[in-house]
């Protein structure tokens, strides 16, 4: 039989336990003085440092700009560790020291 057509033995199949744990977190261009709602602007410059444990990527126009009525998100910053709380650290470093400069930027 198919493995894609058998059913799921939650009770007898062995469960294979994650080595490592990811975590997100996404990168908008919100406005925290008017509610958090979406804005628009140019980004003149983005900087992060990805590292084994952290990686992101960004997507700006040609000319750094971020649409009015686009999704808010421009980027997305990923971590990984042994267990949550390390992946955590590992995202929290990371934010830390990212910089966003332009009309959009961390405060």
């Amino acid at each position: 039989e198919d493995d894609l057509d058998s059913p799921i033995e939650f009770l007898e199949d062995n469960y294979v336990y994650p080595e490592k744990h990811v975590i997100a977190a996404r990168i908008t261009a919100e406005n925290p003085d008017d509610g958090f709602k979406p804005t628009s602007g140019k980004i003149q410059r983005i900087k992060f440092q990805s590292s084994v444990q952290c990686w992101g990527y960004f997507s700006v126009g040609a000319n750094g700009g971020i649409h009015e009525f686009a999704d808010s998100q421009f980027g997305h910053v990923f971590a990984h560790g042994k267990n949550r709380e390390d992946a955590r650290k590992m995202l929290m470093l990371a934010l830390r020291n990212m910089d966003v400069v332009g009309d959009i930027r961390n405060p």
